[in-house]
């Protein structure tokens, strides 16, 4: 198992505002990732914020709650890593070298090519298996990365989790992703769970050659609606083509990247301002 990156002297963990009813999960503060449809970088957006979280001195897990797509691990490098129990019968995460714990249906499979073909009830059961059979250790966050979409699944597990501190929605700037984003709000809405803010993904493409900006799925309509809707606006991620590679190669891309990590800093300060509110 990779070990966690070790400092002589650590700073103190920051502080944040009093834990929830989330600590019955042995956390402090949970925080779920979604989106109002697949495709729009969620997963590497969640893996990314709870890294950036972690560089901060936040103690964070990170539950890959998207069952038939848990591509979490590949990201953090710890794809052939294997769950397991502790003496207590509790499962433990796996430790990243970036100082995140994971868990993942990923990490309970056979193999890597093996499909997840199970109803509804079953997948709610594993998930909520991961949130209360494991040894969270007291984490002071845990990011949840949700299935994409607003159906039965997210429902689920907003209901296992209903006193979350609330829902991060990453959204693409193209006006149809907009209309996703806004069920996704309105989502959150029903069941009861405040909106932290909005992730504009994708926005902007900065030429690495040139540096000319190309707004390639336009840009600001993130801003737009979270003005419309009176909610925060976290910050914008643009299209950088190392995010991808990085992640590809099981390496985050805030972790070796510093122009990267400027982005995700932003949303990190302005995702904690919101939870200590």
């Amino acid at each position: 198992m990779t070990g966690t990156i070790k400092m002589n002297e650590p700073p103190p963990r920051p502080q944040m505002g009093p834990p929830g009813k989330s600590l019955k999960y042995n956390v402090k503060h949970t925080i779920l990732v979604m989106s109002g449809k697949g495709g729009v970088g969620k997963s590497t957006v969640a893996t990314n914020l709870a890294v950036t979280l972690a560089m901060k001195n936040f103690k964070v897990g990170l539950l890959d709650a998207d069952i038939n797509g848990p591509d979490d691990p590949k990201m953090l490098g710890v794809e052939e890593e294997k769950i397991y129990g502790n003496k207590e019968g509790k499962i433990m995460p796996v430790e990243t070298e970036y100082n995140v714990g994971v868990i993942s249906m990923e990490m309970a499979l056979p193999s890597h090519d093996t499909p997840v073909i199970w109803r509804g009830a079953i997948r709610h059961n594993a998930v909520k298996q991961f949130l209360e059979d494991t040894s969270w250790d007291n984490r002071d966050m845990l990011i949840v990365d949700l299935p994409p979409g607003t159906g039965d699944e997210p429902l689920s597990i907003t209901q296992l989790i209903p006193d979350a501190d609330g829902i991060v929605i990453v959204i693409t700037p193209q006006d149809v992703a907009l209309l996703d984003a806004r069920k996704a709000i309105n989502f959150a809405k029903k069941v009861n769970i405040p909106v932290l803010g909005l992730i504009e993904n994708m926005s902007g493409f900065v030429c690495p050659h040139c540096g000319y900006e190309t707004d390639i799925f336009k840009k600001g309509g993130a801003e737009k609606i979270a003005n419309e809707y009176n909610i925060s606006y976290l910050g914008n991620i643009p299209i950088i083509p190392e995010i991808v590679d990085d992640a590809d190669s099981g390496i985050p891309a805030v972790a070796k990247n510093d122009y990267v990590k400027k982005f995700f800093n932003d949303v990190a300060e302005n995702l904690i301002k919101n939870l200590k509110k």
